[in-house]
């Protein structure tokens, strides 16, 4: 059965006047006339049967009605506004957006940026890393790189890389707690904790079967970087996460307290909105992405 719809341009009439709380202001946008508005609303309004403004002189305020209706029509045209966005190539489109994990963008994603510009320097990536998850289409974000179980509903998604974990510190924080035999004293650490994830220290202890150390005292930060940031600088032992630690191994900074390591369920999945898709730039970064990632886990 065919969906009933009202005239289109009515409700990009209605949307803008909604959101200015004026005809006048709404004509200006949309480069019609106040009258040409007022006639658009008084169509809808008629097909609808059902008022969606009050009028009072030149103030005009919602009907519970029009409140009630008013999300539905943002939110569908805003979903045709970025579909038409993401299926249209030129010369300013070459722009690829990615909502990426602060952590993970600054550890891993950044430091291999500088491969895909060399390869496409016709193409622009926009990273964003705030903390939301992304929606689809509405954040107007055409990539996302998740942590998680994943895949997600609604989504096409591809796993780069497992987590694991393993203890870290600084070399001099970990030669120190070395005990003649070379295991670790564990009643000289102090836990760097992490507050805002899942697997910390309680699933690393779990995997490598040892009994919750008594250390000598615990700190606790909001995020990952945080926490490996305090262990380069000697205040104790945090959880390592590959990929994240890596690099910071690789340059010394940090080195694995103990070799036990323990893989988790969670990782990193490159998620993008269910469908084929068309645009080049886009399938450009998947293709670089995945391969990086491959790269990575062999």
């Amino acid at each position: 059965m065919p969906l009933r719809l009202p005239p289109l341009a009515t409700l990009r009439i209605f949307e803008a006047a909604a959101r200015h709380k004026s005809f006048k202001v709404a004509a200006a946008e949309l480069g019609l006339t106040p009258s040409a508005v007022s006639h658009g609303i008084d169509t809808l309004e008629k097909w609808l049967e059902a008022r969606l403004f009050e009028r009072s002189g030149r103030a005009i305020d919602l009907t519970p009605i029009g409140r009630q209706y008013l999300p539905y029509v943002a939110e569908g045209l805003s979903m045709i506004g970025v579909g038409t966005e993401r299926i249209i190539s030129g010369p300013d489109r070459r722009r690829v957006a990615v909502s990426v994990a602060p952590t993970f963008a600054a550890e891993w994603l950044v430091p291999r940026l500088g491969r895909f510009t060399a390869r496409y320097p016709e193409i622009s990536v926009s990273i964003d890393t705030s903390h939301r998850q992304a929606l689809f289409p509405l954040d107007g974000v055409d990539l996302a790189i998740r942590m998680g179980k994943g895949p997600w509903p609604g989504t096409t998604s591809h796993l780069l890389l497992r987590e694991v974990l393993y203890p870290v510190g600084s070399e001099s924080y970990v030669n120190a707690l070395k005990r003649p035999d070379g295991t670790l004293d564990w009643s000289g650490v102090t836990l760097l904790h992490v507050s805002s994830v899942e697997h910390d220290w309680p699933t690393w202890l779990a995997g490598a079967c040892l009994e919750c150390p008594q250390p000598r005292g615990h700190l606790y930060f909001d995020t990952v970087h945080m926490a490996t940031s305090a262990a380069a600088q000697g205040l104790g032992l945090a959880i390592g996460r590959d990929p994240l630690v890596s690099a910071t191994i690789a340059s010394g900074r940090l080195v694995r307290a103990v070799q036990c390591a323990v893989d988790i369920e969670t990782g990193y999945w490159l998620a993008a909105p269910a469908g084929e898709e068309t645009r080049r730039e886009i399938r450009a970064f998947q293709r670089w992405v995945l391969a990086e990632a491959g790269v990575e886990a062999a």
